[in-house]
C-alpha cells in the first residue's frame, strides 16, 4: 500500500507520459522535480560517517541523453533530502583537476556520451588529447586512492576507449538493442544495496546497454541481470547469444578498486524510470557505498570458462 501511495502522489504532480507509441521525453519541470521529492527515500541507509561532497558531472559530447538533466536532479536531490550527501552539478572539467577532484568524497557521472572515433570526452572538450589523459588519469588515481566513482547509464562511455578506465569501471559500452521492456532480475534481494527492491525484479522501459569487457574479467560484484521479455528469440539470441555462445547481461555492478569503489547502474535511459521509488533507494545506496559509509560484500566473482 506505501508504493501505491507513492505512485498517486507522483501522479498527480506528473502529466501522463507514455504514448502509445512507448516511452517519450519530456522537459524537466518544477512538478517532475516535485514530485521525484515526495517519493526520495526520507533517510538513507546508513548514516554518513561524516559529510560528503558528491560532484554529479553531466558534460555530453556525443549522444545528447534527453533524461540527462532529470537524472542530475535525482541524484541532487537523493543526497540533498536523506542527509547522505551534499552535491555539485556541473559540466564543467575544470573539477578533474587534482587540487580541485580532492574536495570530492565521489563522482557521479551522468550520460556523459563521448564522440567516435576517440571516444574520449575530454578530448572532445578540448581538443588537446595529452591534456584530457592526463585528467582522465586523475580520476583514475583519485578512485585508487580510496574514493568513489559512480557511473548512471551512458557515463559509462565517457572514456570508451580506455582499457585502463574500463578495468577500474568494469566494462565499457558496446552497443545497445532497441527501447524495449526491460526486467532487471535482482540477483541477491538480501544484499544491502538491492534490498530496495523489497525483493521483487524491477521492470522498466529502457536502452538495455550491452557492455564490452565485463564479461570477460568479471572483477565485479553484480547486482542486476537483464532480461528481455518482449524480445522474440531471435532478438533474444542476437543479446544473449553473441556468435552462438551464452552470455549473461548484467547492468549493475559494484566493485572496489584499489583503495576506491566503483557502482555502475544501467537504468535509465529514460526519466520515467526514477518514478519508482525503489530505483531511488537503489541508487541512493549505491552512491553511499562509493561513498564508503554503506559497507557490503563486494567480492568480485570469477570469469567463466
Amino acid at each position: 500500500m506505501r508504493i501505491i501511495a507513492l505512485y498517486f502522489l507522483i501522479a498527480l504532480a506528473i502529466p501522463a507520459m507514455v504514448s502509445s507509441n512507448g516511452i517519450k521525453p519530456f522537459e524537466l519541470t518544477p512538478a517532475w522535480v516535485e514530485g521525484i521529492e515526495k517519493i526520495a527515500p526520507e533517510q538513507s541507509f546508513v548514516s554518513p560517517k561524516e559529510a560528503r561532497h558528491v560532484l554529479i558531472f553531466t558534460l555530453m559530447t556525443g549522444f545528447q541523453h534527453w533524461a540527462t538533466p532529470h537524472t542530475a536532479e535525482v541524484v541532487r536531490i537523493l543526497g540533498e533530502k536523506s542527509g547522505a550527501y551534499t552535491a555539485v552539478v556541473s559540466d564543467d572539467i575544470a573539477h578533474f583537476e587534482k587540487e580541485v577532484i580532492a574536495n570530492y568524497d565521489s563522482i557521479v557521472l551522468i550520460n556523459n556520451c563521448s564522440k567516435k572515433p576517440e571516444r574520449h570526452l575530454f578530448y572532445d572538450h578540448i581538443g588537446d588529447m595529452e591534456k584530457a589523459v592526463a585528467l582522465e588519469q586523475n580520476l583514475i588515481d583519485y578512485v585508487a586512492q580510496g574514493h568513489g566513482l559512480a557511473s548512471i547509464h551512458g557515463g559509462i562511455v565517457i572514456f570508451n576507449n580506455s582499457e585502463e578506465f574500463s578495468e577500474l569501471m568494469g566494462g565499457s559500452f558496446e552497443y545497445h538493442p532497441k527501447q524495449t521492456t526491460v526486467r532487471a532480475k535482482v540477483l541477491d534481494p538480501t544484499h544491502p544495496i538491492a534490498t530496495a527492491f523489497e525483493g521483487q525484479d524491477f521492470t522498466h522501459h529502457d536502452e538495455p546497454y550491452c557492455l564490452n569487457g565485463a564479461y570477460l574479467q568479471f572483477n565485479f560484484h553484480p547486482l542486476l541481470e537483464m532480461e528481455l521479455p518482449d524480445f522474440s528469440k531471435a532478438e533474444q539470441a542476437k543479446v544473449f547469444e553473441p556468435k552462438g555462445q551464452s552470455i549473461r547481461r548484467f547492468i549493475s555492478w559494484i566493485k572496489p578498486h584499489g583503495q576506491g569503489r566503483v557502482f555502475y547502474c544501467s537504468p535509465s535511459h529514460n526519466a520515467q524510470s526514477f518514478e519508482d521509488p525503489r530505483l531511488l533507494q537503489f541508487i541512493l545506496n549505491g552512491i553511499q557505498y562509493t561513498l564508503g559509509d554503506l559497507d557490503c560484500d563486494d567480492t568480485p566473482i570469477q570469469a567463466q570458462d
